[in-house]
């Protein structure tokens, strides 16, 4: 049977405006939003009816308020604050799992698709890596490995997977991060370098096994880790 319509209550229409300022990008991640004086001029509501809107986008994972500093956006959209949320609540295998899936696939189309540009890109960023990696700077290590996966996606230019992998990127921080404890080994710089010059060289095969050799050593890792522990 049809059901009714339900017309939007005034807070679910500030709630999607603002919403939709945050998944166009024009509300970036990380910036903090505007005072709530000049919200309410800009959308013509009362105090209680933004509070209200913005207490649902707070409670959807959109939006953060941090006490005495203002209210920050956290996530680019409704789909990325689920997956965040999910990521966080997640054993490291099941995020491990979760990346094979997404980091093969935009390996393989990397692979097939990426520019000349973001062939160069990528071997930059690569060193950079390394860099990092070699001098045992952890915190250093961890952001650029991020962004390196990003970077790959990215050449996949498949939207909706990178808009997927770009949603569990904060979440994937401590999953990597507790793979180098005090050192990066030296096997998965080898494996990481394989999977950039696959990439570069277009050798889908090459690229994929590299993931999937990261993926199982990572696996291997933590279960050595998680039995050494109990």
């Amino acid at each position: 049977m049809l059901q009714k319509t339900k017309r939007l209550t005034l807070v679910e229409q500030v709630a999607l405006q603002i919403e939709g300022l945050i998944e166009s990008g024009q509300w970036a991640v990380g910036m903090r939003i505007p005072a709530e004086s000049e919200l309410m001029a800009d959308l013509n509501v009362s105090r209680n009816t933004l509070r209200e809107a913005i207490r649902a986008l707070t409670h959807a994972g959109l939006l953060k308020t941090r006490q005495g500093d203002g209210t920050y956006v956290c996530s680019s959209s409704a789909l990325g604050a689920v997956l965040q949320k999910r990521i966080v609540r997640t054993d490291t295998m099941d995020t491990l799992e979760v990346r094979h899936a997404l980091e093969r696939e935009g390996a393989f189309l990397a692979a097939q698709r990426r520019t000349e540009d973001e062939a160069r890109e990528l071997l930059l960023h690569f060193e950079r890596w390394e860099t990092a990696a070699k001098l045992g700077d952890l915190d250093a290590y961890v952001t650029e490995d991020i962004r390196l996966h990003q970077m790959i996606l990215q050449a996949s230019h498949n939207n909706i997977l990178i808009e997927l992998y770009d949603h569990i990127v904060e979440a994937l921080h401590d999953s990597i991060a507790s793979l180098t404890r005090s050192e990066v080994k030296p096997m998965f710089i080898e494996i990481h370098r394989q999977l950039v010059e696959g990439v570069v060289a277009q050798d889908s095969n090459q690229a994929v096994a590299a993931v999937q050799r990261y993926i199982l050593e990572s696996k291997t890792f933590i279960s050595i880790e998680e039995g050494d522990r109990s």
